[in-house]
């Protein structure tokens, strides 16, 4: 997370390959906005689309992804269950304090000593980052109490994507509480939460973390980066009275959405006004097929050195090497830091099979040719002679 007195460092990077470029902080790394078209509730395990819950509107919604979306409906026809399994690793990097935390559960509902009725568990990865405005307190408390929250929800586990949701707010407003009561807890949090439910990749994010995955070594981004130079955040905080001045919102935070903060002025909802700092969560889902290889979680110091296809093709290769999870998040937190990233790090992937991603052949694009009427001509004198 940015503030606005932090000094943005723009490393120097050589020998990188070709995919590789440092992202800017307003850099434009999405797969651009998505068609949609309203369904109604998430079927567990009759969800064929990727689907994405937009903003303030609690509606669950197709989305149409160019070709994409029609390759993944054939690959959605075969009988593909996930095998989890999972690494993560966290470096302080450039910063005196380390400020991101993580947590990883294979089983909520076993975690908190409760069995449900479905045969499937719902596996619960959540990367909560905070930095730089005031402590790690608002993260630790979001990491303690947010999967409990989701867990005790009234609509968990059948309508998760209402369930997620209320347990963001619900939490933010819990955190406000405890500042109320001492003060010295008062920080702020991005949080990213990614759930897996049998076939269903439900994504959460309120922030700048990232998730990201790796569909047959295409990167699918499954979040978006919640920052003031995001035009359609900037909508939303201008409606609410709010402003962004050089990229900050309300002139001091870099992120659009997080939870806590509650001691910054005018960020968020005082009595009936609605404060231009939202700790509500974009929703995204999709239902995993055998050609989804891997989804990777990370921190925005990660991102400010990897692009989204780039940590795809690097964990891939590391993944073919040696098939160590574990081993691979570290090899992707120390290449951020031979690439110069300033920022606390930290990363979690999560594979969906046992075995390593099979090498993958790259069609070349057709291209078409075109000559002139003038350059066809010219030919022609030169066949006459």
């Amino acid at each position: 997370m940015r503030v606005k007195d932090k000094e943005q460092v723009t490393p120097e990077i050589d020998d990188l390959d070709d995919n590789y470029y440092t992202k800017t902080s307003c850099s434009l790394l999405s797969w651009g906005d998505f068609l949609c078209t309203q369904m109604e509730n998430w079927s567990l395990k009759h969800s064929p689309l990727h689907v994405d819950v937009v903003s303030g509107s609690n509606r669950l919604e197709s989305i149409s992804e160019d070709s994409v979306t029609t390759e993944r409906q054939t690959d959605l026809l075969t009988n593909f269950i996930p095998t989890l399994r999972s690494g993560e690793w966290s470096d302080i990097g450039g910063r005196p304090y380390m400020e991101d935390t993580h947590i990883c559960i294979a089983d909520l509902a076993k975690n908190f000593g409760c069995d449900l009725v479905s045969e499937e568990a719902i596996s619960f990865y959540g990367e909560q980052v905070f930095d730089g405005h005031g402590g790690k307190d608002a993260s630790h408390f979001v990491r303690d109490h947010l999967p409990r929250v989701i867990f005790e929800d009234v609509d968990f586990p059948l309508e998760l994507e209402k369930a997620v949701t209320r347990s963001f707010m619900e939490t933010d407003a819990a955190f406000a509480k405890s500042c109320s009561l001492e003060s010295s807890l008062a920080s702020g949090t991005t949080v990213l939460t990614a759930m897996i439910f049998g076939r269903s990749l439900l994504v959460a994010n309120a922030g700048d973390s990232r998730a990201v995955l790796s569909w047959h070594g295409r990167a699918i981004e499954m979040s978006k980066d919640h920052r003031p130079c995001c035009m359609k955040e900037r909508r939303r905080i201008e409606a609410l009275g709010g402003f962004v001045d050089d990229g900050y919102l309300n002139g001091q935070l870099g992120v659009t959405r997080a939870l806590g903060d509650w001691h910054i002025e005018g960020m968020k909802e005082t009595g009936e006004r609605i404060g231009p700092l939202s700790a509500e969560p974009e929703l995204k889902m999709i239902t995993l097929t055998k050609e989804d290889e891997f989804l990777i979680i990370g921190s925005d110091g990660i991102w400010d050195v990897f692009t989204s296809q780039n940590a795809i093709d690097f964990t891939r290769r590391r993944l073919q090497e040696h098939n160590d999870v574990k081993l691979c998040c570290k090899e992707i937190v120390e290449e951020a830091i031979k690439r110069g990233a300033t920022d606390n790090l930290t990363v979690v992937v999560v594979c969906f099979h046992l075995e390593p991603p099979q090498p993958s052949v790259r069609q070349r694009g057709r291209v078409r040719r075109s000559i002139s009427a003038e350059g066809l001509q010219s030919l022609k004198c030169l066949l006459e002679g």
